[in-house]
């Protein structure tokens, strides 16, 4: 019998299992894929949003700007890149001035500070690439630029090192109200509780309707998108918004907190909550608007294209509450853009309300702090030599494009919650990620992988499941 159950190890789930080690209870997170940060979470622009493009008095605009405020000190305390870049919404045209005005008001009636309306030469001063035909721009000097990848992966360790415990390769298939609390019914197995957080991402509707009679409805948002190569980066040095519509914040064209240039996403409402394809219209859809706001768009450069699904709730709002006919039941649905920038304030408002309901007291071995992998590349020449002669797995180059070491990837394995596929190490040291695409480094990191993990080369996976990278053998063995 766990007090909570958290469904789902996105960016949301793990913030509100970090928030919630600070006390003692029993909990736990169930997630369907082989690791963290595989669903919304690892599939978007990275951008951290200033706040204001919400409405004012939503929970997004709330949740926004505190996340926004918590994001400096979180990645020092957890040891993730961030930077504080700022972002431009460019408009082109007069009659567009307006919108800009609107935006002002509103990111101010929501507490962001320091938002300023350029004009034409004050954004071509700071950002000589964008269109010439812009005459004025919206100027949020808070916004940031994040890894979603290590914001993630920070947040669940740290939890599982406070005592929450991850089951994954778990999936939620049933959920029953009991007189405790809830039974849910999991692919590999039951688990009890006396609360349950949804933040199942686009599936958080379908565990919410197995519960309650006041229905959901979430419908995913494909997002698709072009990376550019790094020697593409400088391209632009802040994130380049258009002016937002309906669906989002438009095409935008950011740099990316490791040096490559992002351009997307295009939204489009879809059916299947597993549609992470690119499709030949969307990706053109890009090229075309993008180079509207960005001037030589080096699209040459691409080295990668890739999707991802927002959970848009038809409310258009963070649904976080518990649910009136299911008590012990809290929503943490409906949480698209900017649920990124957001997390750490979800996390806080949902551990806060657990805090309530269970009467939690402090943990008293809580600790907040959490050292990420060493990047040896910000390391001096002199240190560097000392920590490979100290252990050569670090001067054993295994991503050529990204420059990362064995030692990297020995360290990704070995952590709370880590690497057990291709993608696992992706995500926590970059190999792969390159130019070349995992083209050179995959074999020498599959390798590692079977070494340290005592998985046959048959079984390592991509990205978990039937993903798997050897078909055969065609040499038989002597």
């Amino acid at each position: 019998m766990y007090d909570v159950i958290i469904i789902g190890a996105g960016v949301s789930g793990c913030a509100v299992a970090r928030e919630l080690s600070r006390y003692q209870v029993k909990a736990c997170v169930l997630e369907k894929a082989e690791d963290v940060c595989c669903g919304t979470s690892k599939a978007n622009s990275g951008i951290v949003h200033a706040g204001y493009d919400a409405m004012p008095g939503t929970l997004m605009a709330k949740l926004n700007v505190r996340g926004n405020h918590l994001m400096g000190e979180l990645s020092e305390e957890l040891d993730f890149p961030f930077s504080r870049k700022g972002s431009l919404v460019i408009c082109r045209e007069k009659d567009g001035l307006h919108r800009l005005e609107e935006l002002k008001e509103r990111g101010e009636k929501n507490g962001v500070e320091g938002l300023k309306i350029l004009d034409r030469e004050q954004v071509l001063a700071i950002e000589p690439n964008v269109s010439k035909d812009v005459i004025a721009a919206l100027y949020a000097p808070s916004a940031g630029l994040v890894c979603p990848f290590s914001l993630n992966i920070a947040l669940a360790e740290n939890a599982n090192e406070n005592g929450i415990e991850f089951y994954l390769d778990t999936e939620v298939q049933k959920i029953r109200k009991t007189e405790l609390g809830f039974l849910v019914q999991t692919s590999r197995g039951d688990y009890e509780t006396r609360y349950i957080v949804n933040a199942a991402g686009v599936y958080a509707d379908q565990f919410h309707n197995m519960v309650s009679e006041k229905k959901l409805n979430i419908t995913p948002r494909k997002g698709e998108y072009y990376l550019l190569d790094k020697s593409a980066g400088t391209q632009v040095t802040r994130t380049i918004f258009a002016l937002p519509t309906n669906f989002g914040k438009g095409i935008l064209v950011t740099p990316t907190i490791h040096g490559n240039l992002l351009v997307g996403p295009t939204a489009a409402d879809i059916e299947d909550k597993e549609g992470t394809n690119t499709t030949a219209d969307g990706l053109a859809a890009i090229a075309e608007k993008a180079g509207q706001n960005v001037s030589g768009l080096p699209l040459k450069k691409v080295i990668t294209s890739f999707a991802g699904l927002r959970a848009h709730e038809d409310g258009h709002d963070f649904v976080i509450e518990e649910a009136n006919d299911a008590p012990g039941f809290i929503d943490c649905a409906g949480i698209e853009s900017p649920g990124l920038t957001s997390a750490p304030a979800i996390g806080e408002m949902v551990a806060e309300i657990l805090r309530k309901k269970l009467g939690l007291t402090e943990n008293p071995h809580f600790q907040g702090r959490r050292k990420g992998i060493l990047d040896p590349s910000k390391l001096s020449m002199e240190e560097r030599n000392e920590l490979i002669q100290k252990n050569p797995a670090y001067g054993n180059i295994i991503c050529r494009c990204e420059m990362i070491s064995e030692g990297e990837i020995l360290d990704s394995i070995h952590r709370p919650l880590g690497a057990r596929s291709l993608d696992g190490v992706k995500r926590r040291t970059r190999a792969g990620m390159g130019r070349c695409q995992s083209g050179f480094c995959s074999p020498r990191t599959m390798e590692i992988l079977s070494r340290e993990c005592g998985i046959p080369m048959e079984e390592l996976t991509k990205s978990g499941g039937e993903s798997r990278l050897i078909a055969g053998t065609n040499k038989d063995s002597f």
